[in-house]
């Protein structure tokens, strides 16, 4: 699992393709860079004989870049800021606020702590004051169970913004979207751990 290029040429970048087409180049870099099959534990706690390592894309050049823009384009038009529970959905949010300003379509980007700060205003949220009841997207890389990006909902909240979206690169399929369901939020994936896992056996053969 080294880093790679070799998905993404000059002629055909992640800054000019065509979104469809970025889809499925993103589908690739996942699979090359991201899954791993073997045994793991999960931060839920859960054993699993797959695993996601989504920053190996989500901080990659050209993979940040197709990610920011193909969320960008899942955005509701009244979205007023994309936020995340740090540290994996710092590169997601980071990539969509850059690519939205170059599509004219200025959106910052918040970072939620685990913690509150230790120092100064103790703040959990970081990034822009933004006017209260602002519509603000929770942006996630690796959807399990859901309650990850349920912290970042409830912090935002509870700083007065309004949020009913979670959109997730990858939906592992293990309960995540019920429980959205359940609590009154929409949820959006771009690919499901069956995608990833459909490709990655195409690309092995």
């Amino acid at each position: 699992m080294t880093y790679t290029t070799e998905t993404f040429t000059q002629s055909d970048s992640a800054a000019t393709t065509d979104l469809t087409t970025l889809h499925d180049k993103l589908l690739n870099l996942f699979c090359q860079l991201a899954y791993q099959e073997g045994d793991f534990v999960l931060s839920s706690g859960q054993s699993s004989s797959y695993y996601i390592n989504g920053k190996q894309v989500t901080l990659h050049p050209q993979g940040a870049l197709a990610i920011g823009r193909i969320l960008l384009s899942l955005l509701p038009t009244e979205t007023q800021a994309v936020a995340g529970l740090t540290l994996g959905a710092d590169p997601i949010v980071s990539a969509v606020s850059v690519v939205s300003a170059y599509e004219n379509r200025p959106i910052p980007a918040l970072i939620i702590r685990k913690e509150a700060k230790g120092h100064g205003t103790r703040a959990y949220i970081e990034g822009p004051n933004l006017p209260e009841g602002a519509k603000v997207i929770v942006l996630e890389d690796v959807v399990t169970t859901g309650k990850s990006a349920m912290t970042a909902v409830e912090r935002l909240r509870e700083a007065g913004y309004t949020v009913d979206t979670v959109i997730t690169l990858v939906d592992r399929l293990q309960g995540g979207a019920e429980f959205y369901q359940s609590v009154g939020l929409n949820f959006k994936t771009v690919f499901t751990i069956a995608d990833l896992q459909k490709r990655y056996q195409q690309l092995a053969n």
